[in-house]
């Protein structure tokens, strides 16, 4: 999920209905901040998140290693849809897969960030972890993240993309549908 900084303003008025007022967390890219990294399990929808202050090889192992113990050893094959970072094109990656076989990267095309799946978790992530919150700290945000992710593991459900279920009016039948009244007489 890319860098993110404890960054707040301040809403210009009141709430409508006479409360406090808020505070809009705008959560810009900056240095100062640090990065979310994550994976989801769509059958289940369970989630893993980890932060960190840098986005190194190093961190991404620790990734990759932390979803090797996440998921059920009798699962035969971990598809990880990546982008084309350096980071995730390294050696030292090249040399994890070779060592954990059930691994299978995949990358998407450059410019395509809508063909990772976990990109519409992320939004709901970030709506649950930082959306009207007021933090100071990277250490703040750390902890929102994971009081978020542990929500949503709490109330997990299979995640399913592109479906959503909403309330639907029902379909009218065109100009050749036959009209109600000599429906009911026949």
């Amino acid at each position: 999920m890319g860098p993110k900084a404890p960054t707040t303003y301040p809403c210009p008025r009141w709430h409508p209905h006479g409360t406090r007022p808020h505070y809009a967390a705008q959560h810009r890219f900056k240095a100062a901040g640090g990065y979310i990294f994550g994976a989801l399990q769509p059958h289940t929808g369970e989630a893993l998140t980890m932060t960190s202050r840098r986005r190194t090889i190093t961190v991404f192992l620790d990734l990759l290693q932390s979803i090797e113990d996440w998921i059920d050893p009798t699962i035969e094959r971990i598809y990880i849809v990546l982008d084309n970072l350096n980071t995730h094109r390294a050696y030292d990656v090249l040399l994890f897969s070779l060592t954990h076989p059930r691994f299978e990267f995949v990358f998407q095309p450059v410019s395509c960030p809508y063909l990772n799946l976990i990109e519409p978790w992320w939004k709901t992530h970030h709506s649950l972890a930082f959306a009207g919150g007021h933090f100071d700290t990277w250490e703040e945000m750390e902890a929102a993240s994971h009081r978020a992710t542990a929500y949503w593991n709490e109330h997990k459900h299979p995640f399913r993309w592109g479906t959503r279920k909403r309330h639907r009016a029902r379909k009218r039948y065109g100009i050749a549908a036959v009209p109600k009244q000599t429906q009911l007489s026949g």
